[in-house]
């Protein structure tokens, strides 16, 4: 019996994750449904005769599952439009307002959603690590510190990534990240407060991604750590993301899911 292929849309396909997460579906074997991009001039090469869709509708309608990296303003209403289409979405995009989270969980219960905010299996193991890291060293005893380094022309700071890191140590621990998160320390700030997560954000060159997460006590301190070489990781996750959620039934997953992790 011959397995139908995959029809995959790309959001945002003109960007510089867009055509690689293009590229990827192409190697794969996958059908590259088309795209939207902001930019359609831009969208040359192995891409020139990609269907370029101004109506992210019209997209949804000629695709099973859409992948979309492109912008917080944009992502929960993309979510909304599947859902309506009933078809699968992987979501990349990072800092989403509560209220973008809520629009996207609530795409959830209509259709599978993959949101990550980073696709990478090594990120992902690193998250896992760092959840159990936080249930298990006491925060009384064990400062959190979370150092990432980037590309000179990223805009947000912590990068999302060093958020989600920061979110599993919080999970772990069982509280809020909102309510322990300390980033951006400047002039006399006093000592440093028990139990808080520290963020550092470091910008240069063309880094792709590097992120760090150390747990220092009085006697030890132990350190995980993660760099990309290239962000075409992310896009290769992103399409495995896609293969697997297609045979599943709705909800809202993550990287671990698709990886087939057992839960914590």
């Amino acid at each position: 019996m011959t397995v139908p292929s995959l029809k995959i849309g790309i959001a945002g396909i003109s960007g510089r994750v867009g055509r690689l997460l293009a590229e990827e579906v192409i190697g794969a074997g996958f059908i590259l449904a088309g795209g939207s991009a902001r930019h359609p001039s831009s969208v040359k090469g192995l891409l020139a005769n990609v269907p370029l869709f101004a109506d992210f509708s019209a997209l949804a309608d000629a695709s099973d599952v859409v992948i979309d990296f492109t912008h917080a303003d944009t992502s929960a209403r993309h979510a909304e439009i599947l859902a309506d289409y009933g078809k699968a979405l992987v979501l990349g995009t990072t800092g989403l307002s509560p209220e973008q989270e809520a629009a996207v969980k609530t795409a959830a219960k209509k259709i599978a959603v993959v949101h990550a905010a980073n696709f990478s299996p090594g990120v992902t193991l690193v998250r896992r690590l760092a959840r159990m890291m936080g249930q298990a060293l006491p925060a009384e005893s064990y400062d959190v510190e979370i150092v990432e380094m980037h590309h000179r022309q990223k805009v947000d700071a912590p990068s999302g990534t060093a958020l989600a890191i920061g979110e599993s140590v919080a999970d772990g621990r069982g509280v809020s990240l909102a309510d322990v998160k300390d980033s951006g320390r400047d002039g006399h700030t006093g000592a440093r407060k028990t139990g808080d997560i520290g963020f550092a954000a470091l910008r240069g060159g063309q880094i792709v991604g590097e992120h760090e997460v150390l747990f220092t006590s009085a006697d030890e301190q132990i350190r995980l750590s993660h760099r990309a070489f290239d962000r075409r990781i992310f896009a290769t996750g992103a399409v495995r993301a896609a293969d697997w959620v297609r045979n599943q039934p709705a909800g809202y997953f993550g990287m671990e899911d698709v990886l087939g992790l057992p839960p914590l």
